[in-house]
């Protein structure tokens, strides 16, 4: 049912939502140099490495390179997630995308390949699960999501420990009404762009 469900809500949020998908695509192209799509390894359930799908929201440099460097993280208590690790600069449109959560419609596309689901946890780098401490991995028995609890209670102004406990309550308790609940209060939360980088 909760298959059924993903490929429902991204197909039908990708017709609904193609003249924008449409706009962005122009915006993005007209304003810099480099690829339409954003791809980067994220790890998801039981552990797989999929291609995650953005909009490019950063500039390119002379050599086309896109890759960021992961900090390493010391203590999950105190650290609040940098979207701009490794020096990268957003672009005047990719601020916008950010900021609206504009970015991530491309994820439907992950969504009806399987990689990721509606609403889960956020997908990570394999460079930052590896240094996850052992309890966070659980995350990983569920499908990824391009929304869930954690995007819903505070998105990016969250540690990552707050965000990893949402996950992992998430993880103990998701329903297929749990995540209608979920879906429904996601535009609320991005509309007002609270903890929104």
């Amino acid at each position: 049912m909760k298959r059924a469900f993903d490929i429902l809500v991204a197909g039908a949020t990708l017709i609904a939502l193609s003249p924008v998908i449409i706009a962005v695509s122009i915006a993005v192209r007209l304003e810099s140099r480099g690829p339409l799509i954003f791809k980067q390894p994220r790890v998801g359930k039981d552990g797989a490495v999929f291609d995650v799908l953005k909009f490019r929201t950063m500039t390119v440099g002379p050599d086309g390179d896109q890759s960021m460097q992961v900090p390493d993280v010391t203590d999950f208590g105190s650290y609040v997630f940098d979207p701009l690790y490794g020096g990268k600069t957003y672009t005047r449109i990719g601020l916008l995308l950010r900021s609206t959560s504009l970015d991530e419609l491309p994820n439907l596309i992950n969504v009806l390949r399987g990689d990721m689901s509606v609403v889960g946890p956020r997908p990570d780098v394999p460079e930052l699960v590896e240094q996850y401490e052992p309890e966070f991995h659980r995350r990983h028995t569920v499908r990824p999501g391009i929304t869930g609890l954690a995007q819903v209670n505070g998105r990016a102004s969250l540690t990552y420990e707050e965000t990893m406990l949402y996950d992992l309550e998430y993880v103990d308790r998701h329903s297929l009404l749990g995540d209608v609940v979920i879906l429904a209060k996601t535009l609320p939360a991005v509309l007002s762009r609270r903890g929104a980088r």
